[in-house]
């Protein structure tokens, strides 16, 4: 993965996609996602369509292509956050630019945040298919949670 600099909370991240992997829970595993890049404010995962993933029209269910969305996105924030911070999403917006074919092969995902404030951080994303062609693209408000102070 690309990169040299770190933050708490992509060290935070990379143990807690490596653990997901290791024993097979999170959306991540069950999705199939894999990480591609993990940086400071950027995350780029990627996926493989299913048979599984369809919906009645026989292409991507747009949920898929929102949870990959949502995952990017919400992790590149999650990357900014310092040391023992969190988030939550609050808000999701997709915007479908093309159907994707379930034999259309890898779907690639970057998320990047916008602006990392205090207790609100937005960020964008795109899902490109396997020409390199946009199928998706959104953006997201996350809710920060300061670090615990023990009171």
């Amino acid at each position: 993965m690309a990169g040299t600099a770190t933050t708490a909370g992509l060290e935070q991240l990379k143990a807690l996609i490596n653990k997901g992997a290791e024993e097979g829970y999170g959306i991540g595993a069950l999705l199939g996602m894999a990480a591609e890049a993990l940086e400071p404010g950027r995350v780029v995962f990627s996926l493989a369509p299913r048979t599984d993933f369809s919906n009645p029209l026989g292409t991507v269910h747009g949920g898929v292509l929102s949870a990959l969305l949502d995952s990017a996105m919400g992790c590149a924030v999650h990357t900014s956050l310092p040391e023992g911070a969190g988030y939550t999403t609050l808000e999701l917006k997709v915007n479908f630019v093309r159907a994707v074919p379930l034999e259309g092969g890898r779907l690639t995902c970057e998320g990047t945040t916008v602006h990392v404030g205090r207790k609100v951080a937005t960020a964008e994303g795109r899902i490109v298919n396997a020409d390199g062609k946009l199928v998706a693209h959104g953006t997201t408000t996350c809710m920060i949670f300061p670090p615990a102070t023990g009171q």
